[in-house]
């Protein structure tokens, strides 16, 4: 999901570049809301992962 997050990034980033202004807002957003996502399940998966017994 990171790695969605961060194509989608390039993405704008390359947009911007070249002027494309509507692409770049929805790319932006895009890469924004899959980076919240990935953070949300990385802190549960960090609070419910498996712990081990010594």
């Amino acid at each position: 999901m990171l790695k969605w997050s961060v194509i989608f990034l390039m993405v704008a980033i390359i947009a911007g570049i070249f002027g494309f202004f509507n692409i770049v807002a929805a790319a932006a957003t895009i890469a924004k809301v899959l980076f919240f996502i990935f953070l949300v399940l990385f802190v549960i998966s960090l609070f419910t992962g498996r712990s081990r017994s010594l």
